[in-house]
């Protein structure tokens, strides 16, 4: 196993407080007849660190530690995965011939249907052929007993679970007051004179006085994002907008527009309501998706992890 040294230096407060080479071949983890050494860990924990720049050093060791046990988990899994899917018979001639099938198309849809560009972008990572389709293989299974076993595709959620739910957590579906805001930006350029974006400002209120449509004004002129769509930011809350501005869009009434509001900056806005509601829950029929999509990730996961518990039962697992 090619252990690299930032990789280790890196972990090395965290696995051992050390870099030996001894330590890169020490066994951390025995699954069934499996070994994890520390320089597996260390490779696979290295890309994962968060930088030390501008870190407290225990918030540092703690954050590392947590990655590192999760690092630890997912390889254990994945040595349990590949030893059921062995014990348990899936192994077969056709399995050998889809990857050789999968790799071909990788080698088609990425390398240009160049067999010798992988082998050299293969060399250039240090793997060699055989290492690179014994992952894919590994990939594979991992996949497809992880479908087989967890899949959210395969859990059904009924109405009830999902009334249930929304009963119990009605919490989350609070809406605070709203208005449907349409907002015309004006920025103060940093070589005009002061005034500028007011004045600017000032000119298209007139328009719009006159009888110019508001959304008009806006695709012409305004900085904002959504200068596109007329200005238009939809349905949103106090705490989307600064003081100044949502004060002033809370004071409209529907199909009112505000004066010129100027900010410390220089930069000035006008806006208009088409429309207002009331905080409020959400009604079932809005968030039944997003309902029935949390219960499936939560089912997914218990049975994850009771497949996961099942595998350990059966099999010999220690750490050291």
């Amino acid at each position: 196993m090619k252990v690299s040294y930032s990789g280790l230096v890196a972990a090395g407060m965290i696995l051992a407080k050390s870099a030996s080479a001894e330590l890169v071949s020490a066994v951390q983890v025995v699954v069934n007849d499996d070994v994890i050494t520390y320089g597996e860990i260390a490779d696979a924990l290295s890309p994962r660190l968060p930088s030390r720049e501008n870190t407290d050093q225990a918030d540092w060791e703690k954050n590392a530690e947590k990655l590192k046990n999760q690092v630890v988990q997912s390889m254990v899994e994945r040595n349990l995965i590949l030893h059921s899917f062995q014990s348990e018979g899936y192994q077969t001639n056709l399995l050998e011939s889809f990857i050789d099938d999968r790799i071909r198309d990788n080698i088609k849809k990425v390398y240009y249907g160049e067999r010798w560009r992988l082998i050299e972008t293969l060399q250039k990572e240090g793997l060699t052929y055989e290492a690179y389709r014994r992952n894919e293989r590994e990939k594979f299974i991992i996949e497809y007993m992880s479908y087989q076993n967890t899949s959210q595709k395969k859990v059904l959620i009924s109405p009830l679970k999902i009334q249930n739910y929304y009963d119990t957590h009605k919490d989350e579906f609070k809406v605070a007051d709203q208005v449907k805001l349409k907002m015309i930006a004006i920025n103060q350029p940093a070589d005009a004179s002061d005034g500028t974006a007011h004045r600017i400002c000032d000119e298209i209120l007139r328009k719009i006085d006159a009888g110019v449509p508001f959304a008009e004004m806006a695709a012409v002129y305004s900085a904002g994002a959504q200068r596109l769509e007329g200005g238009d930011r939809g349905w949103v809350e106090h705490s989307y907008l600064t003081p100044e501005l949502a004060d002033a869009a809370f004071a409209l009434k529907p199909g009112q527009h505000s004066g010129v509001i100027e900010l410390s900056n220089g930069s000035c806005y006008l806006l208009e309501v088409e429309d207002k509601r009331l905080a409020h829950i959400k009604e079932l029929s809005e968030v039944r998706d997003d309902i029935e999509r949390t219960l499936k990730e939560q089912e997914a996961t218990r049975l994850h992890d009771k497949w996961i518990g099942r595998m350990k039962e059966k099999s010999f697992v220690r750490f050291y």
